[in-house]
């Protein structure tokens, strides 16, 4: 039978319209979903926080052992999913393996937070035995968007449900089966008791019942810096956590020593890997005036000779932009950076939601695509003289997230990126990068800091408990 048997997708009633899922590439309907309403949310959440009571008592190799199957079934229903991701979200193949390798790896790396250790033995100045415990928070909202709608979504879910919570997840509708319901399955299969994982497809009224729901203390947000504001905003008038993961609009800067032979590859997979609709996609290319020109060129080329088309029938780099919606804002940009001045090198065409990958040349601060996250196969280029010019140019803009440096000389490299803020660097790499041990985050507009990996999640899905320990009741002077 497979994974995603469309008779028990959906286990709870939901109050919302159905919703046809819709391949990109074809327009074809895929299924049939039913979507949540605002009010579906307070028997989910309901549900979901009667059962984390026993959950938490459950022992730490129990859980640990249902995070290791989920692993191991993302694996075992590998083809299942890709297909899935392929035809839902427009991922090519080997996009949609690198999301299963991922969620895999974050159930395994969950599965070890489990076990570890709780707490600390604190020094008291009374006779008692005085220590903190870390304990989980509850249940955790989860709010995932369309752009790599598997890792988005286990990336929270894997590790909230090992440190002993139970989870209401909140996928885009738009990749409800991939990014959620596909996660519901998966967990049901490894063993998870029921109630623990709520899945609810729904639009921002649904968002914004979850986290105005007083049982959620911690939400887990992915997605637009402005629907992040608004998340968070609401987040800080129920006085409760925010983990915000956001936009951002990252620099690749390349300097006069670099290797254009190497560096084009690099670049051009920065910008247009899954038509840029990735949040640490490559948005500005800064590049030393001395390779300008040729650089240009050798991208432009590099774009125009990129396959675009359906992933899930034909063997092509690119695969469709996500609805029409997206496609105008993308084209839109281009449209106005090309009226302001900019060349465009290659690109600026579409046919249906297939958009070619487009490099513009000549910006300036001035630029739409230039200065705004495009979320789009769109590579801006432009020239710097000094290194003093490429730091102020990456550090300028609101966003904070990824920044990728090219050169021979690698601390020359590293030094470089200590005049520029954000969340993550890669020396000799574009920016596009994620692995389930390493944290993940960004600063400024793009975040609230890093918050996937490791120690990151126990901080995010767990309280710290202080509690002492007499032998004797304890006397007061009155």
């Amino acid at each position: 039978m497979p994974l995603l048997d469309p008779k028990i997708w959906q286990s709870r009633p939901l109050s919302g319209p159905e919703y046809p899922v819709t391949e990109p590439a074809t327009g074809d309907q895929l299924a049939t979903v039913t979507l949540a309403a605002a009010e579906d949310i307070r028997p989910a959440v309901q549900a979901a926080s009667a059962a984390q009571t026993e959950w938490a008592r459950v022992p730490h190799f129990v859980r640990a052992g249902v995070l290791r199957r989920a692993g191991d079934l993302f694996a075992a229903h590998a083809e299942e999913l890709r297909e899935w991701l392929v035809r839902e979200s427009g991922s090519i193949p080997g996009k949609a393996d690198f999301e299963l390798h991922v969620a895999a790896q974050e159930c395994y790396e969950a599965a070890a937070l489990a076990s570890r250790p709780a707490g600390q033995v604190l020094p008291s100045e009374a006779p008692r035995l005085s220590y903190t415990r870390r304990v989980p928070v509850g249940v955790v909202g989860v709010i995932a968007p369309f752009n790599a709608p598997l890792i988005l979504s286990i990336r929270s879910v894997a590790p909230a449900l090992a440190l002993g919570n139970a989870v209401v997840l909140k996928p885009d509708p738009r990749t409800a089966v991939c990014g959620g319901l596909a996660l519901a399955a998966v967990f049901a299969e490894a063993g998870l008791p029921e109630e623990l994982l709520q899945v609810l497809p729904g639009g921002a009224e649904v968002g914004a019942a979850l986290v105005a729901d007083p049982q959620v203390p911690v939400i887990s947000f992915t997605g637009s810096t402005a629907a992040g504001r608004a998340v968070g905003e609401a987040a800080g008038r129920h006085l409760k956590r925010a983990h915000l993961e956001l936009g951002g609009n990252s620099a690749l800067i390349v300097l006069a020593d670099a290797d254009l032979d190497a560096v084009i590859s690099t670049a051009a997979w920065g910008s247009f890997f899954h038509q840029g609709q990735i949040c640490m996609t490559t948005g500005r290319h800064l590049v030393h005036e001395s390779l300008y020109e040729e650089y240009v060129e050798r991208l432009a080329a590099k774009a125009e000779s990129l396959a675009v088309g359906d992933p899930h029938r034909a063997q092509v780099h690119l695969g469709p932009i996500i609805d029409g919606a997206q496609l105008a804002k993308i084209h839109g940009l281009v449209e106005a950076s090309t009226a302001s001045g900019a060349r465009l090198a290659a690109g600026g065409t579409h046919e249906d939601l297939f958009y070619r990958p487009t490099v513009l040349a000549g910006v300036d601060d001035d630029t739409p695509a230039y200065a705004e996250e495009v979320f789009g196969p769109v590579a801006p280029v432009r020239s710097f003289a000094t290194p003093e010019e490429a730091a102020a140019l990456a550090a300028t803009g609101p966003y904070g997230l990824s920044l990728g440096i090219v050169t021979r000389d690698a601390a020359r490299g590293l030094d470089l990126a200590e005049r520029i803020p954000t969340g993550i660097v890669h020396i000799n790499d574009q920016t596009v990068n994620d692995e389930a041990v390493a944290p993940f985050g960004g600063v400024a507009a793009s975040g609230t800091g890093a918050r996937f990996g490791g120690e990151a999640n126990i901080e995010a899905f767990t309280d710290v408990r202080w509690t002492t320990v007499r032998a004797d009741v304890a006397s007061y002077p009155f």
